[in-house]
């Protein structure tokens, strides 16, 4: 069963490229005391997240800090070398990309997306959701293969 609104983050961890390589963030720790938003995608490099998914966010930043978001990160079952990439490649300097390479984080928010029959293994499901301190206030969810609920452009307009 996944996470509703008004759940708290389960405890966790995902990665980050630091100044000096790999850092694992504590995902209480990350989350306390600030309101997140934060963006789900299937896999970096991919046809939709690259096109549309990561790009509206990038382009709508200032937009989320002007409703009061401290921070947006976009989270996905890749490794932290993969999401650097990806980030430098659409200019998401400003996001926090997030790597769950084992998915051990999104399984246990129950948001994980088997994709084997792709050759993708099991990845996160496409999804936004707004966290203050912990506590997730909004969740969009997409049914598998959709795009619409999660774009920046949809949850800008719901803040």
């Amino acid at each position: 069963m996944s996470l509703q609104m008004g759940d708290m983050l389960p405890y966790g961890s995902f990665q980050v490229m630091g100044s000096e390589g790999p850092e694992t963030v504590d995902v209480t720790e990350f989350f306390a005391n600030k309101k997140v938003l934060m963006f789900a995608v299937p896999g970096a490099f991919t046809p939709t997240c690259s096109a549309s998914h990561l790009p509206g966010y990038v382009v709508h930043y200032d937009a989320f800090k002007e409703k009061g978001v401290d921070e947006v990160v976009c989270l996905s079952v890749n490794d932290v070398f993969v999401m650097n990439a990806w980030g430098k490649a659409h200019n998401a300097d400003k996001l926090v990309m997030a790597a769950d390479g084992l998915a051990e984080f999104t399984s246990s928010m129950g948001l994980e997306l088997d994709i084997s029959a792709a050759k993708m293994g099991i990845r996160s499901r496409r999804y936004a959701m707004l966290v203050e301190n912990g506590i997730i206030q909004e969740l969009w969810l997409e049914e598998p293969g959709e795009f619409k609920v999660s774009s920046a452009e949809y949850v800008l307009g719901q803040l």
